[in-house]
């Protein structure tokens, strides 16, 4: 008999991780850009900006408990390398998710996929971000 199963689930939260939130940092082409998106279409707020010899490298955003940070793509790795393939990014939310997709919409931005909702019973929809940065923005379960 293993610990595990002799102790049930103690034992397996001794050897897991414990988080208590996930942060985003995301590098995009143009920040200036990007930051426009995320605060004007989005509603995210500022937090907080950090420069180096007075140009902007990066920026910390906040939408309620949610936190990212956009930072500035210096080229050392190709301008045309692909960003965000392979992932999503889910921001979760209490808001009515159709009433914020055509608040997104009004605000310029095209979304991936209309509102629908997803077997789990989360009302959802996608869009990508200037670099192309997928996000799904659900309803709480």
């Amino acid at each position: 008999m293993t610990s595990e199963s002799q102790n049930g689930t103690d034992a397996l939260q001794d050897h897991t991780l414990q988080g208590s939130a996930l942060n985003v940092a995301l590098t995009v082409n143009d920040i200036d850009r990007s930051l426009r998106w995320y605060t004007d279409v989005l509603g995210f707020t500022i937090d907080q900006r950090h420069e180096r010899e007075g140009t902007m490298v990066a920026v910390s955003l906040k939408a309620g408990t949610v936190r990212m940070l956009l930072g500035r793509d210096d080229g050392k790795k190709g301008w045309d390398r692909v960003k965000g393939q392979g992932m999503s990014i889910q921001i979760t939310t209490p808001q009515n998710i159709d009433e914020l997709a055509q608040r997104i919409k009004n605000a310029g931005a095209t979304l991936a996929t209309e509102p629908e909702t997803a077997p789990w019973g989360a009302r959802l929809f996608r869009l990508k971000d200037p670099d192309g940065f997928l996000l799904v923005i659900s309803s709480e379960r």
